[in-house]
């Protein structure tokens, strides 16, 4: 969700990053939604070639998707087509998400596949020749093209990269379905059922197919009559080879249309990972070492399964197969089966009877669910202090609206605080409050924890916070390069002492992106 600080942390990235004129493209479509060229260039009173140009490089870097939308023609008129952008808010979120993503890669693969991924993400897009060129430059005594493409073929594999979607997708205009019945079940089918917004429209039809989005055409050398030969025989000579490779990558994937493929970091994948190592802290912080385990071994074992980041519960497997996944590890030997099945139960899983294949499948939402809360609560503590941490706790498990005086009951706070208490996180949006009145001079004030709202509002203050840490990181980088008067340069305590006060602001940001992911990714 793009929050009021959120969309100013967004275009604060984007001004760090590319300047100011494309940021004022940026920041009137994450606030006015998708408009046409035209409409860019009115709201922006910048040139028709300023916006173009700022256009493509928000595009080329994954801020913004391009797409055509089809709407019904008047009366005689066929349907109408024009081109829109849409802004990418989490898309630009991710680009402080970077050295994360590269300590992902640089644990489960080696260093060329690092070097690959950081050349995708500093570009936004490349084609595997741009890739080669790359790595050429960046070495003295060059690369080997056979090397980048086995490279590039396991971040494919890990799905740490992908195809580039299309890009200009045709979109049909969203017609809405008026439903008058009222038959049972209705109602809770419309709750459960989330409308699409046009964001999810557009990258879904502008997604590449699951069979193409991961692979990479290989082996096609073209021959004097323009045929292929798919023929991988060992037999064949170095030169030839050689040869072949060179052929692949000047016609790369022209198999269809003649189009160059690009490739870029699939961030799906990442906050996927992501998402797991704050579902496994979570569950370290509250059970022991063997549910840690367990859960570590099911998620690693069916990640390539989930068809979405927020996945609620993972993937079922049964007992046997979750016991061979944990002892693939080298702590997970030091556990039996027995083990295995209380670790399960801890994490929510009913036990199954000795000798039956029942599948598990651990609520990963509410273990979210459940970091989150612990998040608040934390917040609440440090801001109000132990008594209104109490008081929250009570309203946020409870789930309904509470009178003043059984809440104070409850806690054990004094009558006269719980009402300041109270009153003070109402009015900083942490409660909801409710009056009930029962006579002319009697009213009773009930009191209660919105979730949805009361989320929404944290995460816009931890947008806020943020975007302070940012501006301040930036402030100390330009104090540390700023140097008027040789005579008035920094002593080497004082430079020591500036760079450790940017490793704490840098460290500071990454920590609370955590948080800011358990809010508005996971």
């Amino acid at each position: 969700m793009a929050t009021p600080y959120g969309i100013k942390l967004a275009v604060h990235l984007i001004t760090n990053h590319f300047g100011t004129l494309v940021a004022k493209v940026c920041d009137n479509l994450l606030r006015r939604g998708p408009l046409t060229l035209q409409q860019v260039i009115r709201y922006t009173e910048l040139t028709p070639q300023q916006v173009k140009n700022s256009l493509l490089i928000l595009i080329q870097h994954n801020c913004v998707q391009a797409f055509t939308l089809e709407s019904q023609g008047g009366f005689g008129d066929g349907p109408k087509a024009n081109t829109q952008y849409l802004a990418l808010f989490s898309n630009i979120l991710h680009r402080m998400r970077f050295p994360k993503f590269l300590e992902i890669v640089s644990r489960e693969l080696d260093q060329e596949c690092k070097e690959l991924l950081e050349g995708l993400l500093q570009n936004g897009r490349l084609t595997l020749v741009q890739m080669v060129e790359r790595a050429k430059s960046k070495r003295k005594d060059g690369c080997r093209e056979d090397a980048v493409r086995e490279g590039l073929t396991k971040l494919l594999a890990a799905h740490f990269v992908e195809r580039c979607p299309a890009p200009e997708p045709l979109v049909p205009e969203q017609v809405k379905v008026e439903t008058t019945s009222k038959k049972r079940g209705t109602k809770s089918a419309k709750i459960n059922e989330e409308s699409e917004t046009i964001e999810q429209r557009v990258l879904a039809a502008a997604g590449p197919m699951e069979a193409q989005r991961f692979s990479m055409i290989t082996n096609t050398e073209f021959d004097v009559n323009g045929e292929t030969s798919t023929d991988d025989s060992p037999s064949l000579i170095v030169g030839e080879k050689r040869k072949r490779d060179s052929l692949e990558l000047d016609r790369e994937s022209t198999a269809e249309e003649g189009e160059v493929v690009l490739w870029r970091a699939n961030f799906e994948e990442f906050l996927r990972r992501l998402r797991h190592m704050a579902c496994i802290e979570n569950v370290r912080a509250s059970l022991d070492d063997g549910a840690v385990k367990v859960l570590k071994a099911k998620l690693d074992a069916t990640r390539g399964l989930e068809k979405k980041v927020k996945t609620e519960k993972s993937v079922p497997l049964s007992l046997d197969n979750i016991f061979e996944e944990v002892i693939k590890s080298e702590e997970g030997r030091v556990m039996t089966l027995d083990d295995v099945r209380a670790s399960l139960v801890q994490l929510g899983c009913p036990a199954s009877a000795r000798g039956t294949a029942d599948s598990y499948s651990i609520d990963l939402k509410k273990i979210i669910e459940s970091a989150q809360n612990d998040e608040v609560e934390s917040i609440v503590l440090k801001r109000y202090g132990r008594d209104a941490y109490r008081i929250f706790r009570l309203l946020s498990k409870n789930g309904r609206l509470v009178e003043t005086d059984k809440i104070s009951d409850t806690t054990f706070v004094e009558k006269k605080d719980a009402p300041k208490i109270l009153y003070k996180m109402w009015k900083d949006e942490y409660l909801h409050m409710e009056k009930l009145v029962l006579a002319p001079n009697r009213n009773i004030l009930l009191w209660k924890v919105n979730k949805r709202p009361l989320w929404e509002h944290v995460l816009d203050e931890m947008f806020h916070a943020a975007l302070n840490l940012s501006l301040r990181a930036a402030y100390e980088w330009d104090k540390e390069k700023e140097v008027i008067n040789p005579l008035e340069a920094m002593t080497k305590e004082e430079r020591l002492k500036q760079k450790n006060i940017r490793i704490l602001l840098d460290s500071s940001l990454l920590k609370l992106d955590d948080a800011i992911m358990l809010f508005h990714n996971f």
